[in-house]
């Protein structure tokens, strides 16, 4: 049987922390994942209007050098440079590729980015934007445990009507083996199934994570557009971003092929997904401590499946811990929860 991590997060991989920093006034902020060591990287991106930085470093016919974080980023094109500050904190430790004698460290930290520049805060920044010292504060306090919803990247998220913000979960095989997600839920679509207060992905909960909502009872779904997606969207204003990562010991291309399958979680968890409004994308991360127990295609199968539920169950998680900011109400204000 499948059980959760300790923590239920995607830090139960041994390795990894993630940090936060937001700016309350501007409503934006910053989300790292970091390792205590280098680890492998792909990525995969389905959405229309994707924003990233080096993310052509994690191109299976790159060289495939080691990556020291992954940043996930508010601010739109303003927040690529977040990266920027996560790097200067790597160097300032040294952390990266070292050259030879003399040569400054090289830390490869690709990043990823989301629209939420319409949120209302106050984003007159001048010549100086914010998002390379939210980098570095982010990467300088990156811990086991951190906050979900109103967090980092998520600060200033919306999920469809509904106020979005950072999910995570994670679930360990019955050999040990650990998957895990970490997403920022600001898409196009609905997390909720229409005419309920049940997310899509409530089949997946795992220990009421996400309220314990259970569908019992519902009339035909309308197969058109959500009521409940986001009014008028606009091109690149959106995007979901997620990390996948397992500690599984997974040859690159094995590696590309679970970030493949984990992007169906997308799916399971919002419609419609992979819009040309939505920059969708998934990252995913091997650790490689642990070695296989059966052949690696079998392996990847199954956690590819596993990475796919545990990214449906990080938005719909993010969705749920997500609190109102201001006009923009929470899942749980909407529909009353608390």
């Amino acid at each position: 049987m499948v059980r959760t991590g300790a923590r239920n997060l995607i830090t139960d991989d041994s390795g990894l922390k993630v940090g936060h920093a937001e700016d309350v006034r501007i409503r934006t902020g910053v989300t790292v994942l970091m390792g205590d060591a280098s680890f492998a990287a792909v990525t995969d991106i389905r959405g229309g209007s994707p924003g990233t930085r080096d993310t052509g470093t994690l191109n299976l016919l790159s060289m495939g050098l080691p990556v020291e974080a992954l940043v996930l980023s508010g601010g739109s094109l303003y927040g690529l440079d977040a990266p920027s500050g996560v790097i200067s904190h790597l160097g300032k430790i040294g952390r990266g590729v070292h050259y030879e004698q003399g040569v400054a460290p090289l830390p490869l930290v690709p990043g990823a980015i989301l629209f939420d520049l319409a949120n209302g805060g106050d984003k007159s920044w001048g010549d100086e934007p914010p998002y390379r010292v939210l980098g570095k504060k982010a990467a300088e306090t990156a811990d086991v445990d951190f906050a979900l919803g109103n967090a980092g990247a998520g600060f200033g998220a919306r999920a469809g009507a509904y106020k979005g913000g950072v999910g995570s979960a994670s679930a360990v095989s019955d050999d040990g083996i650990t998957v895990g997600a970490l997403v920022v839920v600001n898409s196009v679509g609905s997390p909720i199934i229409p005419a309920t207060d049940s997310f899509w992905a409530f089949a997946l909960e795992q220990q009421n994570e996400f309220g314990g909502r259970k569908l019992t009872d519902f009339g035909r779904i309308d197969l058109d557009l959500p009521g409940d997606m986001k009014d008028a969207p606009s091109i690149a204003a959106n995007t979901t971003l997620a990390i996948v990562a397992t500690d599984a010991d997974l040859s690159r291309s094995a590696l590309q092929q679970l970030a493949i399958m984990a992007t169906d979680g997308f799916a399971r968890a919002l419609r419609p997904v992979h819009t040309p409004f939505d920059g969708d994308l998934v990252f995913a991360v091997s650790t490689n401590a642990k070695t296989f127990s059966a052949t690696e295609p079998y392996e990847t199968m199954r956690l590819g499946s596993l990475a796919a539920d545990c990214l449906a169950r990080a938005i719909a998680r993010g969705v749920y811990e997500a609190q109102s900011l201001r006009a923009l109400k929470s899942y749980r204000e909407v529909f009353g929860l608390g």
